[in-house]
């Protein structure tokens, strides 16, 4: 059995690789709280993860992440963390709980996403996405990154959010 930094287990990968939808999934199934890194930005920010990056930049962007990571290690407890894709730039993520790299192939994500009745808008509002190429490369940038910051590293390709919530449970005996 694996053990939990500060009882949290914080999923990493790439952007639309499903960090969310497993985490709700977590959630549903150990009636832990779940937290969203972008989602808090968002609400702290009052505005979009997109226009905070159109208004600021990635820059200020990363700043904020940063900032969140500093809270999160302080504050944050007994909780599933899905972050955003670049967050693991902040620098201290093994500080705030066991790092779970959710491991997928650039097409495999966008087939995930493609496959929702919402793909235009789940598309939209990731700005890194918008250039194809660019996101391409980007992937290829980030996984060593991500394997290097990786407590633990699961391979996504032809798993349901529930099937993956069954191998975190498992790994973790958590309480269901």
């Amino acid at each position: 059995m694996s053990s939990l930094k500060n009882n949290n287990i914080v999923l990493m990968g790439f952007m639309g690789v499903g960090k969310g939808s497993l985490a709700r999934e977590l959630t549903k199934q150990t009636g832990r709280m779940a937290i969203d890194s972008d989602d808090l930005i968002e609400s702290m920010q009052n505005m979009k993860v997109s226009k905070i990056f159109e208004k600021e930049g990635e820059a200020y962007f990363r700043k904020c992440e940063k900032n969140l990571s500093k809270w999160m290690k302080k504050s944050v407890e007994n909780t599933i963390i899905s972050i955003g894709g670049g967050f693991h730039h902040v620098g201290n993520l093994q500080k705030i709980g066991h790092v779970i790299y959710l491991e997928s192939s650039f097409n495999a994500i966008l087939d995930r996403i493609n496959s929702f009745d919402n793909a235009k808008s789940k598309l939209k509002k990731r700005p890194l996405l918008q250039n194809m190429a660019k996101a391409k490369a980007l992937i290829n940038e980030r996984h060593p990154a991500y394997i290097e910051q990786a407590d633990t590293v699961i391979q996504t390709a032809g798993k349901t959010s529930s099937e993956l919530a069954e191998e975190i449970i498992n790994m973790f005996k958590l309480n269901k």
